[in-house]
């Protein structure tokens, strides 16, 4: 009866909407992050009946790539009430997953139960637990009626609204013949043959798309920049572009807690066989036989950074995942500014690949509206955890779909007026804009100002840290030396929910309050804001340090500090003392002559010790945010000499700093101060 009602009112709303919905008519322009009337209309449109009743599916077609490699992909095409899949081709939305497509048809079984996916979603949207301290269990649940599993699986609205899918599993996971290559050259390749391959098809009228999160939005970004002809319009939620700066060493701090893991899930579903064909006594003896030459890839890089003492001893293929322009780094640098296809990028403040989705929309050269930017204030896995409200954004769905009907479709639905920037502004709701955290270099009108604040041994009196300082807005004369050694009070804090991709976010006074990590750190609190102030764009920490040993782990947040004490992380960055040498060819500056973005080499080929009581200077960057510090709220930075779960150095770093305590030395000719960019009187 519920899911008949439904389907009742958004074919009324249809009807109603019905002149701002036809194609080639001038749509209505969207207003505010839920798009007005034009956002109410991509919704019907998205929920209402569609023109196929069913789904045609081809399980495990064989792709064979140009050096003989088969993969494996589920094809889903719009069918008639029969199941016969119609004879009209269609624009293809193209999916690739190192997940395996057992994922994608377990949810998608789900979905096509009639009446269960819109049951699951109530029963999310139920579970309520704000209040609680574990209310971020109540962001997760909330995500999965975003839309999020849709992107992630299979959207079988949009199918029946006439487009084919493609799931298929990368080169040597699920299905998929070969040796899983993450994300590098070859299956950069696999990618582009695939696209080509779904264009060529019969079924498809040659118009591609790409969708999907994390993995298969990196790789839809990864496609576009080859700029294969048949691609026109991508939608990756949470993609990331520098991956060892975003996930698997920022700033030399090897992603622990999330590496680990995630390495495993995939090397383990890619060993579950096709047991359709081992039924039929038909499994494929190539893929059993790349199985058994690599159960476990990346496993043994992985075991050998932490069992290997000494540097030179580290295995070869560790070397170039950490050594600036190898060939596998080359592959994981992409190069955004080659992307001519129209773009959505949508991300998070507190996604893992937080630091690189601003970076991704501002570097396409596309005009505003071709390319689309959307963050909240989100972890990995709760992305969509706050739209579809009055006020707030559309359904990550619904805006997919709203997208490919204008690049796939030719529909003037007014999409490409939407934002083109459209942010959760932490601290405050939901905004519109024309720009975010653009390069100091190419400035725009209403951009924030950066200015220094700077680090202070005056008591704040606002926390109980291991030293309380304060943020100045004038450099002081002072000399002061404060210390801080490693520590496992980072289990309890934002930085581990992040690296976790989120899921110990659930865990509230951790995830959103810093006053059990800032036991073992250093506190520097600015006086309390007179007015609305706005940090916008990306922020720079520089600290004179002093190393006891021949190297150094720094952590930096920058906090909004509420009056009644809770310290809540805008953005964080962590960066190794010898690996401080900065890319400055890649890195940006402020108006002030200050970095914004001091973009580390990251590479072992630039390693730099430091030597033991003398000062080391750092430049540490921490991703853009969009944040609102509300009268009587402060802002503060905290520094720490460790990030444990989130970033763990390498068995030979590790040694290196030897765990020993580490210094902020306050000096007056070389000081440290966070580069904050600023919009407001703050009244400072």
């Amino acid at each position: 009866m519920k899911h008949a009602l439904r389907a009742t009112v958004a074919a009324l709303a249809v009807t109603v909407l019905a002149p701002f919905l036809t194609s080639g008519a001038a749509a209505v322009p969207p207003i505010g992050p839920d798009g007005g009337l034009a956002g109410a209309a991509w919704l019907a449109t998205q929920d209402a009946p569609q023109q196929y009743p069913n789904i045609h599916i081809q399980w495990d077609v064989p792709i064979t790539m140009s050096d003989g490699t088969v993969l494996k992909g589920n094809v889903y095409r719009p069918a008639d009430a029969s199941g016969r899949p119609i004879d009209t081709p269609t624009p293809t939305v193209v999916n690739l997953t190192p997940y395996t497509k057992l994922v994608s048809n377990l949810a998608d079984h789900a979905q096509s139960i009639p009446g269960l996916s819109d049951a699951l979603i109530q029963l999310f949207r139920q579970i309520d637990m704000s209040g609680t301290p574990l209310s971020g269990v109540t962001d997760l649940t909330k995500a999965f009626g975003g839309g999020e599993l849709r992107s992630f699986t299979v959207d079988r609205q949009l199918i029946k609204s006439g487009y084919s899918q493609v799931v298929v599993d990368v080169r040597g996971t699920g299905f998929s013949q070969g040796t899983w290559d993450m994300l590098r050259g070859r299956e950069q390749q696999d990618t582009v043959e695939v696209i080509d391959w779904a264009a060529r098809q019969p079924w498809s009228n040659g118009r591609i798309g790409m969708n999907g999160i994390s993995y298969s939005a990196i790789n839809q970004v990864q496609a576009a920049e080859k700029r294969p002809p048949a691609l026109q319009a991508i939608f990756p939620i949470v993609p990331g572009s520098d991956l060892v700066n975003d996930v698997l060493a920022p700033g030399g701090g090897f992603g622990f807690n999330f590496i680990p893991l995630w390495l495993t899930a995939i090397n383990g579903l890619k060993l579950i066989p096709d047991l359709a064909s081992v039924l039929t006594g038909q499994l494929d003896t190539t893929w059993l036989a790349d199985r058994a030459r690599d159960p476990l890839t990346f496993m043994d890089v992985l075991l050998n950074v932490y069992t290997t003492a000494r540097m030179e001893d580290l295995d070869p293929r560790a070397r170039e995942l950490l050594t600036d322009g190898s060939r596998p780094r080359q592959d994981w640098m992409g190069d955004p500014s080659r992307i001519q296809t129209p773009t959505f990028v949508t991300g998070g403040w507190h996604d893992l690949f937080t630091y690189s989705q601003a970076k991704i929309y501002n570097a396409i050269p596309l005009p505003p509206g071709q390319k689309q930017l959307l963050m909240g204030n989100t972890y990995h896995i709760n992305s969509g955890n706050e739209y579809g409200k009055p006020g707030l954004p559309p359904r990550l769905d619904v805006l997919q779909r709203a997208w490919f009907d204008r690049w796939l479709k030719d529909v003037d639905n007014g999409i490409e007026q939407y934002g083109p920037v459209t942010l959760r502004q932490q601290g405050g709701g939901w905004i519109t804009a024309d720009s975010f955290a653009v390069p100091a270099d190419d400035p725009v009108p209403g951009q924030a100002v950066h200015r220094r604040m700077y680090l202070s041994a005056a008591p704040s009196g606002t926390a109980d840290s291991l030293y309380d300082g304060s943020l100045a807005p004038e450099a002081t004369g002072e000399t002061a030396r404060l210390t801080v050694a490693p520590g496992l009070t980072s289990m309890c804090s934002n930085d581990a929910a992040q690296g976790s991709a989120g899921a110990l976010s659930v865990i509230d006074g951790c995830a959103k309050d810093s006053r059990i990590q800032e036991l073992n750190g250093l506190t520097f609190t600015s006086a309390p804001v007179a007015e609305p102030t706005t940090v916008s764009g990306r922020i720079a920490v520089r600290l004179n340090t002093v190393q006891d040993a021949a190297d150094g782990y720094w952590v930096v947040t920058v906090n909004d500090v509420a009056p009644d004490g809770q310290s809540s992380v805008l953005s964080s960055g962590q960066l190794m003392a010898s690996l401080r040498a900065i890319d400055d060819a890649n890195s940006t500056k402020s108006a002030n002559g200050d970095y914004t973005d001091p973009r580390p080499f990251t590479s072992l080929d630039q390693r730099q010790l430091t030597v033991p009581g003398e000062p080391t200077t750092l430049d540490i960057a921490l991703p853009a945010t969009e944040a609102i510090l509300q009268p009587g709220h402060r802002l503060r930075v905290d520094v720490y000499a460790g990030n444990f779960p989130k970033g763990l150095p390498i068995l030979p770093m590790l040694i290196d700093t030897g765990l020993r305590p580490q210094h902020v030395q306050l000096d007056p000719d070389r000081p440290s101060f966070v580069n904050i960019p600023l919009r407001g009187n703050p009244g400072w």
